[in-house]
Parts: C-alpha cells; sequence; structure tokens
C-alpha cells in the first residue's frame, strides 16, 4: 500500500496511511514541537479521520525532526489565549477536543518518543497505550515552574500509570526524567537507541495490524473501562485551586519569565 496523505486544516498536524498504520505527526520542529491551539484541533480531526478509515489498524503518533516528540504547550499563545481562568476555560475546551479524540481513538494508539517529551507532550503521551522510547529522551511536567495549574484528569492518568508518589515527585520538583528512568519507573514500555527506534515500532506496529481487530477493539475498551477515572465533588474542587493558578500574580510571573529566559520569582499570591 502506498503512502497517502489525509488532509487536515492545519499543516502543522500531519496524517497519513501506509500499510494498515495511521501515522499522526506533530510538525512543529522549529519550535521543537510545542503544541498551540490549531495543533490541538488538528489531532482531534486526526484521530477523527483514523477512527472512520478501515485502512488503519494502529496508529503512531511522533515529533518531526528527531530531536523533541513534543516540548509542551506552546507558551507563547499563553500571553493571548490563556492569560487567565477566563481564557483557560476556552483554551481547555480546544484542548479537550485533542485529548479527549486521542483518549477515546478506538484504534491502538502507539508513541514513538524522541528527545524532549514535556509537559503538553506528556499529557499527549499518556494517551497512548503503548510508548517507545529513544534513549537519550526526557520527560517531564514543568508546570510547577511556570505556576500554572494542572488538570486533575492529567494528575490521574500520571499518578495511575507511575504510582502516586512519583507522580508528586514529578510534579513538584518539575525535574526532568531520563530514558532510563521512565523505563524503570513504568513510564514508557520500550527504550532503544535512537538508530532503531523507527524500525522497532514499525515492527511492532506491524504486528498488531496483522492481529484481529476486533479482538484488540473490545481489549483496548475494556482496559480503558477499568482504569477510567471518576467525576466527582472532590475533583471539582481541585478545579477550583487549579483556577486559581491561572489567576495568580505567580502565573504572571512564571510566563514572563519564561519568555525573558530567567528564573522565575514567586511570591505565593
Amino acid at each position: 500500500m502506498s503512502l497517502r496523505r489525509v488532509p487536515l486544516a492545519t499543516p502543522k498536524i500531519l496524517a497519513e496511511v501506509e500499510d494498515g498504520i495511521g501515522w499522526l505527526r506533530i510538525n512543529q520542529p522549529e519550535r521543537r514541537n510545542a503544541i498551540s491551539l490549531e495543533m490541538w484541533q488538528g489531532l482531534a480531526d486526526a484521530c477523527t479521520a483514523f477512527d472512520a478509515d478501515a485502512d488503519v489498524r494502529v496508529v503512531v503518533m511522533h515529533g518531526v525532526g528527531g530531536q523533541s516528540f513534543a516540548a509542551g504547550a506552546d507558551i507563547s499563545e499563553f500571553q493571548k489565549e490563556r492569560a487567565n481562568a477566563e481564557q483557560k476555560a476556552r483554551y481547555g475546551e480546544i484542548l479537550a477536543r485533542g485529548q479527549d479524540a486521542l483518549a477515546h481513538l478506538a484504534k491502538p494508539l502507539i508513541a514513538m518518543i524522541q528527545g524532549y517529551c514535556i509537559g503538553g507532550g506528556m499529557a499527549i503521551a499518556l494517551k497512548a497505550d503503548v510508548r517507545f522510547a529513544a534513549l537519550g529522551s526526557r520527560f517531564g511536567i514543568p508546570a510547577a515552574r511556570l505556576g500554572l495549574g494542572y488538570e486533575y484528569e492529567g494528575v490521574a492518568a500520571l499518578a495511575r500509570l507511575v504510582g502516586p508518589s512519583v507522580a508528586k515527585d514529578m510534579l513538584f520538583s518539575a525535574r526532568q526524567l531520563e530514558s532510563d528512568e521512565a523505563l524503570r519507573l513504568g513510564l514508557v514500555n520500550f527504550v532503544c537507541a535512537p538508530a532503531d527506534l523507527e524500525q522497532r515500532v514499525r515492527d511492532y506496529a506491524a504486528g498488531i495490524a496483522a492481529n484481529a481487530p476486533l479482538t484488540i477493539r473490545a481489549c483496548k475498551a475494556a482496559v480503558a473501562l477499568f482504569e477510567r477515572y471518576s467525576a466527582n465533588a472532590e475533583a471539582d474542587a481541585v478545579d477550583e485551586l487549579v483556577n486559581q493558578c491561572f489567576d495568580s500574580a505567580d502565573y504572571r510571573e512564571g510566563r514572563t519569565a519564561f519568555l525573558e529566559k530567567r528564573e522565575p520569582r514567586f511570591s505565593g499570591r
């Protein structure tokens, strides 16, 4: 089967189909594949197309350029698109379309990670069913260095995967993990040399594509039901704490410090 391009509204997300595999490519290498609003929508559109395409048995997502899977949200947009809790709500609606589409993709989703997998990039990688990483890749959630709030669903997904203690370490310290530690902690399933990464993923994906698709669909649905988080009043309280972060002076300071390439000075207000 020849490579077939799936048309999308943004060139920053590419979707292609080849030999039963849907390739979902994050394509903003000049910004380390930082995810902008239009790219969240592009992720949603690509997932919808792949789910409806009978030729696609499995989906592989990765960052173009080999230096970064995705280095988080595009923080250059935050001053005009995510400057407070009200704007955060609108931003969150579009972001949720992309995250929900990844989470509800009925077909197996593989993350092929090389380079930086940070913040929003981690959120995307956590939606995958299986994660491959190249040696030297780095993982982290820098929310505490920016003063922004990290929503309950993302925290819950991380804690389910690596356990509450490791999740708190990652979130409190905002430190970056290297690939060997990510493998030991269960954040990724496989680690291999950068030169071998794509072929390893192709071989693995081809094996899935050759298996019974109805069986795989049923298994994925069963695991998703098992791990689904429950919305409750306590989660609403977490949402309020997240909103306080987005309306805080610390969040303004975090954004400014990032753009000015200096250390932030947080006050707790």
